[in-house]
């Protein structure tokens, strides 16, 4: 059974860089689309970024476009989250989900494994 793990959250003064990373499990892991989503306190789950099995297309939330880019290395089967001028309407925890496509998906539906999470906190 395929197992996601997120790692790399913590607290960052506002305009700072974080990187999180998602390690899978499983040989299928560059077979699909991976995505980071992200809840924070008080609001539902949101799309943040996805990357398509191959890596040649990725899509963005406006929130984060810009500011965040997605990666992956399906050699290493893991995934990326480079965090860049953080904002602490970035605070929340940070998810990673493996599609059930190749298609970089932007919502929940798309994705059918998730990590437990990482938080990141941004103080301003």
């Amino acid at each position: 059974q395929v197992q996601l793990e997120e790692s790399g959250g913590g607290l960052v003064q506002a305009g700072g860089s974080l990187r999180l990373s998602c390690a899978g499990s499983g040989p299928t892991f560059g077979d699909y689309a991976m995505a980071w989503f992200r809840r924070a306190p008080g609001k539902e789950r949101e799309f943040v970024a996805s990357i398509s099995w191959s890596g040649d297309s990725t899509r963005y939330s406006d929130s984060v476009k810009g500011r965040f880019t997605i990666s992956r290395d399906n050699a290493k089967s893991t995934m990326s989250l480079h965090m860049n001028d953080l904002i602490p309407e970035d605070t929340a925890v940070y998810y990673c989900a493996r599609g059930w496509t190749t298609i970089p998906h932007t919502t929940e539906g798309g994705y059918d494994v998730w990590g437990q999470g990482t938080q990141v906190n941004v103080s301003s």
